[in-house]
């Protein structure tokens, strides 16, 4: 739930499931953001489920995390 109390919405779960990988990777935002190609500040942006990304920039999340796409979104779903 968000802090809020309502169901979270899907910026805020794809987020929440980046954070948590990059987190059990043990890799800063800023190495993440490299090894994506963005920049620190929309790494933490996307984490704290400030933006809706592109599909593009959701990809190459996935890449980083050597990973399909469709692994990170039904994670997201997964998420309450």
């Amino acid at each position: 739930m968000s802090k809020k109390g309502k169901t979270k919405i899907i910026p805020d779960k794809f987020g929440t499931v980046v954070r948590k990988r990059r987190h059990k990777l043990n890799i800063s935002q800023e190495d993440f953001a490299e090894i994506v190609g963005i920049h620190r500040t929309y790494v933490s942006d996307i984490e704290l489920g400030k933006v809706d990304i592109s599909l593009t920039v959701a990809s190459k999340i996935a890449s980083a995390f050597k990973i399909p796409l469709s692994t990170l979104i039904k994670a997201s779903e997964n998420i309450d």
